[in-house]
């Protein structure tokens, strides 16, 4: 009998989105601790394209061929030895692996089973997909890394985007005062989702209108107009900035330091248990996702493409199973 296989996009070397290719590969197994889970859908990321260039975590995952991509949502179709919270058949989402290779662009993945969370009821799975890199990247950032409190000043950079629009809600549902930068075209649809203020950074320089603020979430970073440094004027003395895709340099943490202000890099990693507390948030209404548009998995360079575009509002999507 030939061992089961699977569908999956895959690259045999860095590059545009053109490098991305639909395959056959074997179906993994379970080890001990793991589950395996039938993806129904995949989230796509910014890292993802950064990855299949060569950027992002080319470097963990070392040469091609890969196969890209760390959000999922699905079904436990098979656990191994030692598994005791989730069992087959229960509908679950999580970004397992990361910053390791998970292989979420295809039909099946293993990860460890505490990497997962069960799926916020009423959520369908290509919204669930949209969730954990994003939501865990806005939830570890404020909640963890900035200990946001009530009655907080926070300016979320990219506010719009898949991360952003996680930011805002959550920061606004822990009671700060939540400041977002975006295009003017999305700014009612920010005010909706719990902005207090909203900035459109193509008409005027966003320190020049924002200061006395507690946290900065910048997911911009210093490659684009220097948003990170130029971060540390909207801060309060003592204020901290976390700048999430391109860290921080020696240059700017001397520059934070010169000002009596704070700078950390941040990186998410796999949380089950955080995942719970989204789905949690998800469950109740307090956090809405936003899915801009779904592709087919055979359809990834599509997806990529748009997502280069950076006009993207909230995610992007997979579909994997038919």
């Amino acid at each position: 009998m030939n061992p089961p296989t699977m569908r999956a996009v895959s690259q045999d070397a860095f590059g545009g989105p053109e490098v991305l290719r639909p395959v056959t590969l074997p179906r993994p197994d379970p080890l001990p601790t793991e589950v395996l889970v039938r993806v129904v859908a995949a989230g796509v990321n910014p890292v993802d394209c950064k990855t299949r260039a060569g950027s992002g975590m080319a470097g963990v995952l070392g040469e091609p061929p890969f196969v890209l991509g760390w959000d999922v949502s699905g079904v436990v179709e098979a656990v191994g030895f030692g598994v005791h919270t989730l069992n087959v058949g229960d509908e679950v989402f999580g970004m397992p692996w990361f910053p390791r290779r998970a292989g979420a662009y295809a039909e099946y993945v293993t990860a460890p089973s505490r990497q997962f969370a069960r799926k916020p009821a009423g959520v369908g799975h290509d919204a669930a997909a949209a969730v954990p890199l994003a939501a865990l990247t806005a939830w570890q950032t404020l909640v963890d890394a900035a200990g946001l409190r009530a009655g907080q000043r926070v300016l979320v950079h990219a506010a719009a985007g898949g991360v952003g629009h996680f930011a805002v809600q959550i920061a606004h549902h822990l009671g700060a005062h939540v400041i977002g930068t975006a295009r003017a075209a999305r700014h009612d649809w920010l005010r909706e989702l719990g902005a207090d203020e909203v900035v459109d950074y193509t008409a005027v320089r966003f320190e020049d209108v924002v200061d006395d603020v507690d946290v900065v979430i910048d997911l911009v970073g210093d490659g684009h107009d220097n948003t990170s440094t130029r971060s540390l004027e909207a801060l309060r003395p003592g204020g901290l900035l976390v700048a999430v895709p391109s860290g921080v340099s020696p240059e700017l943490l001397e520059q934070a330091r010169e000002r009596d202000r704070r700078a950390t890099a941040y990186l998410v990693e796999p949380d089950g248990h955080a995942l719970g507390e989204i789905a949690r948030l998800i469950g109740s209404g307090a956090l809405s996702v936003e899915v801009e548009k779904v592709f087919l998995l055979e359809d990834a360079a599509a997806a990529h493409r748009h997502i280069e575009s950076g006009r993207t509002r909230g995610k992007l999507v997979l579909r994997v199973a038919p």
